[in-house]
């Protein structure tokens, strides 16, 4: 296979490379939090807090980051009111319009769990959240040793099993035993996430492509068609930008960056400076133009051309004269 193809290959998968690379992160990263954070209170007012903090707070958070760096998010959301009561729209075209929104809301959704639910599946598998949270709450009356314990004592007692240096040397093998079957019960659980996990993104998958209106080779010309779209499209961006940016800043200053035999510059005023120094914010939206910066409305003024030096020395060559 050449490197094209293979290219070619890895631009079609890009979503699952994608995901892959977020799940194979998420379980190196929850390993070395486990390591390195982790570390069970033992005692009974704080064992389930403790445990449940370090399996929910890390996949929200990890699912808010995924929404955030999601460009589809701010697709979305970016003027999308505006755009809703400017237009009129038929019958037909808002319910294209909605299903289009519930399709991004969905691809959104499930980019954005692949993480926490990496997180939650990986954490149940290793068990020692789970045994964590829940010590304190196994049953144990199959257990003589725990019979005529108060119901305080019993849960203090077990809420110290996490820890091995806190329990007596007479409790170790039932301190085992206990600790196997929450570790079964937290294992047997992450499973059953990955397989409810599995089933649904298969089912998602299949009605999707049930009800997309294109046929299968279609469909992947139009997926290729979108991401070299957006690639060409980024890149024309970065040039556009780059020249008209380069066209304000040589009114401003008399020469744009990287000129040659440059033969005079423009010194501007105070004036000038006030006018370009602040926040960047959109200075002028309407119909037909925007401002992009203070510089940008500053070119757009009308004003005198300002005060120019003639040099006798071009800048790019001024380096190589020697003082006499």
């Amino acid at each position: 296979m050449s490197i094209s193809s293979l290219i070619t290959f890895l631009k079609s998968k890009e979503s699952i490379i994608f995901n892959g690379a977020v799940a194979l992160l998420t379980v190196g990263g929850q390993q070395l939090f486990s390591f390195f954070a982790f570390s069970c209170p033992c005692h009974h007012t704080h064992n389930l807090n403790y445990g449940l903090a370090f399996l929910g707070v890390p996949a929200l958070i990890l699912l808010i980051v995924g929404f955030v760096f999601n460009d589809n998010t701010w697709r979305l959301f970016t003027n999308s009111a505006s755009r809703f009561y400017i237009h009129d729209y038929s019958r037909q075209s808002t319910l294209i319009r909605y299903k289009l929104i519930c399709y991004v809301l969905l691809s959104i959704i499930g980019r954005a769990l692949v993480a926490p639910v990496t997180w939650l599946a990986v954490t149940l598998l290793n068990g020692s959240y789970y045994v964590c949270a829940l010590s304190e709450y196994v049953s144990v009356e199959q257990y003589d040793f725990f019979r005529n314990m108060s119901i305080e004592v019993r849960r203090n007692t077990l809420a110290q099993l996490p820890c091995q240096q806190l329990v007596p040397a007479n409790l170790s093998r039932i301190r085992e035993e206990i600790l196997l079957e929450l570790k079964y019960q937290s294992q047997v659980t992450g499973w059953i996430l990955i397989a409810l996990v599995a089933v649904t993104v298969f089912l998602v998958l299949c009605i999707a492509r049930c009800c997309s209106p294109l046929s299968y080779l279609h469909l992947w010309y139009w997926t290729n068609y979108i991401n070299n779209e957006q690639t060409l499209f980024e890149q024309a961006t970065d040039q556009h930008s780059k020249i008209y940016a380069m066209e304000n800043i040589k009114k401003f200053f008399g020469f744009a960056p990287g000129s040659k035999h440059i033969t005079d510059i423009r010194i501007p005023s105070r004036d000038d400076w006030k006018a370009i120094s602040g926040l960047d914010l959109l200075q002028v939206i309407n119909a037909d133009h925007c401002n992009y910066s203070l510089l940008h409305s500053w070119t757009e003024e009308d004003k005198e051309d300002g005060k120019y030096i003639h040099l006798d020395v071009a800048p790019d060559s001024a380096d190589n004269v020697t003082p006499p």
